[in-house]
């Protein structure tokens, strides 16, 4: 192929990678085509919690209604989406399934781009379906990934193109692409400073050892480091831009050649000025320093079971897990790292690309969710790779090899792809429930639930809640924990001062948000609340006196309140739970109550093997743990009739038993618990659907999710 590739070219090729992309994607839909569960109103629905925070933002946008999102206000990617269907008349519920598959397939642009730049298009083009499809990328932009993520890779690595080729060629225009870029970047996802920053700090590597090994001049590298800098602080205003743009154009003029180090100065003293390093490692530090319990300092000093214990995508990954998500495969991985450092040795301005490999790899040590970041440059290695071992061959055979290398490349993301069967968040029993409240409960009331669900019972349902995918720390988690594992009693008020004391809140978090947001005010966690205003400063007195019946001092009865419990809940309850199985003031665990859930039952004779070293003892009615036996207390079983009423049978083994076992014969499954598991508000509302009516009445009862309202 012609080293010297026309743009007509490139872009058919971009065009050609950007429909092997799309189609990719498409595969999840013709598989679950037709599937009932997982459509709603004739339209698939979203595969991801985060989704319907942007989903309900941009719906309000366009019905002109008050934004319930905390901060008040609406993200870009919510912009995006109403210009995608105000503008372009695509149906709401399809531009949010399907925008994640448009925008992330733009990968492939930035790499056929940069392989263009280094005269190696065929690097690029064989990179870009690499990238395009690989395990992580794939994952957090297929369709229904409704996500930051559809842009979060392509922005970065059009960032690194136009430095990488504007370093070489030293054009002014590619000074405003960067500049652009940074712009757009940090509109599209507020985080990205730490990579803007790692990107500058390479620039500046770069430029001290091409000026001291090679001998070059590197005006026009302290002029686009002196424009970066001053991006990533002062371009989020009218006033930032236009001085930007006055200096731009200065620029171009030549006005400031002769003051190239001036210039550069005072851009550092400008980004030092505006706070420039406060915001690096803030985003990271929740993935990279994570203890099992946090502190929260406020008005009591008290200790909360860390909420990024209990999310996959920030803790440690094993190695053929961390290759796997980057390359597809361990082989490829190894192959991608040796054609990196070979693409990097022949072109030295690749090395700017390593604030992505090294965010990448940083997924090895706090999570999987960093991945992403090196599928790009890795791709470009094994790309890189499979050019130079081809064209070891005369031609035609070298063009064949290019082709077959490519393919076995492609070939273990392929079968990923069509082994990912995902599910939606919600299934459409689950949502029709929810959709029901938008007719029961008003736009201020709030139904409560565990923070997974917050973003879909907003979107859905068109409430308040408490606990959402933003607001999920350890004391915003401990309140609903301890209410689900409590009777109804203590859950009721709980839950009532919850939400209360949450209002109180948001109000003044509105009020004093950028003295809040400066670190001037703190607010205490509504827990704090609860235990302040009844009057006392130990967490163990307040929650033994909440045990014994004492009455929570809250605020008046503001809204109505109302308790969402999908099925989806049963299976994370014990992990739930753990939130409030902490001691407030030492920060020990205590001992865990004892929750067992399984759908593995087989008939061994004597005994049922339940999985994982549990077993049911028919003759003695026990439970097994290995050679311990547990005697059983009550065996119950509910089961569903024709008009979805619920009817439980009991039978009660042995009075000095110490597990409940429940066999819910509709679901096919089976729990096995113990008193206080058992007589949890969660167990009785959801799975025997016994409740105190004078503290919780049945709104909306089916067997896939269930809706209290709160009497309280």
């Amino acid at each position: 192929m012609n080293q010297k590739i026309s743009m007509q070219n490139t872009l058919f090729l971009v065009g050609v990678a950007f429909i092997f992309s799309f189609a990719m994607r498409l595969i999840w839909v013709y598989q679950f085509n037709g599937y009932e569960p997982y459509m709603f109103n004739g339209q698939f629905m979203i595969s991801t919690n985060d989704g319907y925070l942007y989903a309900e933002i941009a719906r309000d946008i366009i019905a002109g209604n008050e934004l319930h999102y905390r901060d008040e206000t609406a993200l870009a990617i919510s912009y995006m989406t109403v210009f995608c269907t105000q503008i372009l008349n695509v149906p709401f519920e399809s531009a949010i399934f399907y925008m994640s598959a448009l925008f992330g397939s733009l990968i492939v642009v930035p790499l056929v781009l940069i392989g263009k730049a280094l005269e190696k298009v065929e690097v690029g083009f064989i990179a870009a379906l690499i990238a395009s499809i690989t395990l992580s990328y794939y994952n957090r932009t297929m369709v229904g990934y409704f996500d930051t993520d559809m842009l979060n890779i392509v922005l970065p690595t059009l960032l690194m193109w136009a430095l990488l080729v504007g370093i070489k060629s030293k054009e002014p225009r590619y000074i405003l692409y960067t500049i652009l870029l940074i712009i757009l970047y940090r509109w599209w996802y507020p985080q990205s400073f730490s990579l803007e920053f790692a990107f500058a700090g390479i620039v500046v590597l770069y430029a001290i050892y091409k000026y001291y090994k090679q001998k070059e001049d590197v005006s026009f590298e302290f002029t686009l480091l002196g424009f970066m800098l001053l991006a990533m602080v002062g371009a989020d205003g009218p006033l930032g831009l236009g001085v930007i743009a006055l200096l731009y154009i200065f620029y171009k003029a030549g006005y400031l050649e002769r003051y190239t180090i001036y210039f550069f100065l005072a851009s550092v003293g400008i980004f030092l000025l505006a706070g420039g390093f406060d915001p690096i490692f803030a985003k990271l530090k929740g993935y990279i320093f994570q203890n099992l319990a946090n502190m929260d300092v406020t008005s009591l000093e008290l200790h909360y079971y860390g909420a990024m214990q209990t999310v996959k995508e920030s803790s440690r990954i094993p190695f053929d897990i961390f290759a796997n998500r980057i390359s597809g495969h361990e082989v490829a991985f190894m192959l991608s790292i040796v054609g990196y450092i070979w693409l990097c040795f022949k072109h030295k301005n690749m090395l700017l690309s390593l604030p992505l490999v090294g965010l990448g790899f940083l997924a090895y040590f706090a999570g999987l969710r960093f991945t992403i970041y090196a599928v790009p440059p890795m791709a470009l290695g094994i790309g890189y790779l499979i050019y130079r071992i081809s064209n070891f061959t005369p031609k035609p055979i070298n063009y064949f090899l290019m082709i077959l290398f490519t393919v076995l490349a492609l070939t273990p993301n392929i079968i990923h792809i069509i082994g990912y069967k995902i599910p939606t968040v919600f299934n459409k029993n689950e949502v029709k429930v929810l959709d029901q409240m938008k007719s029961i409960a008003g736009r201020d009331d709030y139904i409560v639930s565990w923070w997974d669900y917050g973003y879909p019972i907003r979107y859905y349902s068109d409430v308040k809640t408490v606990l959402d995918g933003k607001y999920h720390t350890g004391a915003a988690n401990f309140s609903f924990s301890y209410a689900m594992k409590n009777s109804q009693e203590i859950a009721a008020d709980i839950l009532r001062a919850d939400v209360e004391y949450e209002e109180q809140r948001i109000k003044k978090y509105l009020k004093y948000k950028d003295a809040i947001q400066s670190k001037e005010e703190t607010l205490d966690p509504n827990i704090v609340r609860m235990i302040l205003e009844s009057g006392f400063k130990d967490a163990n007195d307040f929650l033994a006196y909440v045990e014994s019946g004492g009455e929570i001092k809250m605020p008046p009865k503001s809204r109505e309140v109302y308790l969402f419990l999908p099925n989806d809940m049963l299976g994370i309850f014990p992990t739930i739970s753990k939130f409030s199985e902490i001691n407030l003031m030492s920060g020990e665990m205590e001992k865990e109550p004892f929750f067992f859930m399984t759908r593995y039952m087989q008939d061994k004779g004597n005994y049922i093997d339940l999985g994982r070293g549990v077993a049911l003892d028919k003759n003695s009615t026990s439970v097994l743990f290995g050679d311990t036996k547990v005697p059983l207390k009550y065996f119950i079983t509910t089961k569903y009739d024709n008009d979805m009423q619920l009817h439980i049978s009991s039978e009660k083994i042995n009075p000095d038993g110490e597990l409940y076992a429940v066999f819910m014969s509709d679901y096919r499954q089976l729990l096995l618990l113990d008193e206080e598991m058992f007589n949890s508000t969660f167990v009785q509302l959801f799975v025997l659907e016994k409740y105190d009516e004078k503290y919780f009445q049945p709104v909306i009862v089916t067997p896939f999710a269930k809706v209290y309202k709160l009497m309280k």
